[in-house]
């Protein structure tokens, strides 16, 4: 019923539809983000790792901390997985999960913001003192009408930053802080909005916080933050986390950290204990011959950067289970999946992800035609297999020693979303463990 009253509804009588409940929702939980250092993190790819990242930071380092993310949720002292089937709780969930943070003592929340969350504006009733840009890179295309809007959608929380008054926290006044990523492209548009404080990271480019002399293998990575007035003198940082893309998540965690007093050395033992996410490049090992690694990679930008860090280890064959997630979004992307998989992995099996109330046989069908456009031969390196734990039973009896077995799309997610707002319970990690048992 929801679904089909919101289709009714002309855009703007929506948007005021999202706001009133934004509003209810403020008042109702007695405005819990005046009480708290709340930092919002955006962006296509990293949003997760980087909302983690800050999190472990700000525990080691003694504070009490609460947060949101698409992978999970963590409130005095507790982690659980993120059941929602969406990255940003709905506007009543999310003031509770304040209220909630505000009861166990937390000086600090951390919330995943998505440009679907802002599009519904259940960021609207939080008042966020720092706002972190990752990257930017085309996403829920057909959701916004246009990458623009999508781009703009972002934007809307560094927007909304400065709506609110800055607040007083134990007697100290916190500056309102914009942290960008200034390796991407659409950095400057970021940086455009007004705060107290600008602070940029980078890898490439002279910044607040630099990466140089950067060491990647497949057991961890390290890099030195150059000397900036944040940072003296320069500092040598190591993190179990793999690849470039982990360098510009920790650097993004960091910047938050300096920008709130954390000390570096907290800093450092926080990057070398934490261990990544669930579904987030974790490998699942039970005494098996060869490896089987589960990640999100939902779109392609996220995928090529996940086959680089793959370059780091040594496989005899790759074998990729894949499928193109959200239904009746994204079209575009399908083939693209479907080739990168074709040009990277030796044996590509393309799967359901989460159809909705589309054919999940026709989106099959979409990515495999991206793969074998790049030279994959049906039945042969090719295989469409509609049930997802078929497809994933057949890429393990495939399996030899030292190969691969990759499975994208779902990450850590609890469920596969089918027609008519339905759910099927799943988890890609607990398939593969009940697999490898048989």
């Amino acid at each position: 019923m929801k679904t089909f009253v919101k289709k009714l509804l002309p855009p703007f009588i929506l948007g005021w539809y999202h706001q009133v409940l934004a509003f209810l929702a403020m008042v109702i939980y007695g405005f819990p983000s005046n009480k708290l250092i709340v930092i919002g993190v955006t962006g296509t790819n990293g949003k997760s790792t980087v909302v983690n990242l800050i999190g472990e930071i700000l525990k080691i380092s003694g504070h009490q901390v609460a947060w949101t993310a698409t992978t999970n949720f963590f409130l005095d002292g507790q982690e659980r997985l993120n059941d929602q089937k969406m990255t940003m709780p709905g506007r009543f969930k999310t003031q509770k999960f304040l209220a909630d943070s505000v009861r166990a003592g937390c000086k600090y929340a951390i919330i995943e913001t998505s440009s679907e969350g802002i599009k519904q504006y259940r960021h609207w009733g939080i008042n966020y003192d720092l706002a972190v840009f990752t990257n930017l890179t085309p996403e829920h295309i057909e959701a916004h009408g246009s990458f623009e809007n999508y781009k703009k959608a972002k934007g809307r929380l560094f927007k909304h930053l400065t709506k609110f008054p800055k607040k007083k926290i134990n007697n100290q006044l916190i500056d309102k802080t914009i942290i960008v990523n200034t390796d991407d492209q659409y950095a400057d548009y970021f940086l455009n909005f007004p705060a107290d404080k600008k602070l940029a990271f980078s890898i490439k480019k002279k910044s607040d916080f630099r990466a140089t002399s950067i060491k990647l293998d497949s057991n961890g990575t390290s890099f030195t933050l150059q000397p900036t007035p944040y940072n003296l003198p320069p500092t040598t940082y190591k993190t179990n986390l793999l690849g470039k893309v982990n360098i510009y998540n920790c650097l993004s965690a960091i910047a938050v950290a300096k920008a709130l007093g954390i000390d570096s050395d907290k800093i450092q033992q926080a990057l070398l204990k934490y261990k990544g996410m669930p579904g987030r490049f974790e490998f699942i090992d039970k005494g098996q011959k060869f490896k089987v690694m589960i990640d999100y990679a939902p779109e392609p930008e996220s995928m090529k950067k996940l086959y680089e860090t793959l370059q780091l280890f040594k496989f005899n064959k790759i074998i990729h289970v894949l499928g193109s997630c959200g239904g009746g979004r994204d079209k575009s992307r399908r083939p693209i999946l479907g080739k990168l998989a074709a040009e990277n992995a030796d044996i590509v099996i393309v799967t359901n992800e989460d159809p909705y109330d589309e054919d999940p046989q026709q989106i099959i069908d979409q990515v495999a035609a991206g793969a074998e456009a790049n030279g994959k031969i049906l039945n042969q390196n090719l295989f469409k297999i509609l049930d997802r734990r078929e497809a994933i039973k057949k890429a393990l009896s495939l399996a030899n020693d030292n190969d691969l077995v990759l499975l994208t799309g779902k990450g850590c997610e609890q469920h596969i979303c089918v027609t008519r707002g339905k759910k099927i319970k799943w988890d890609d990690r607990e398939v593969v463990r009940g697999l490898l048992k048989i």
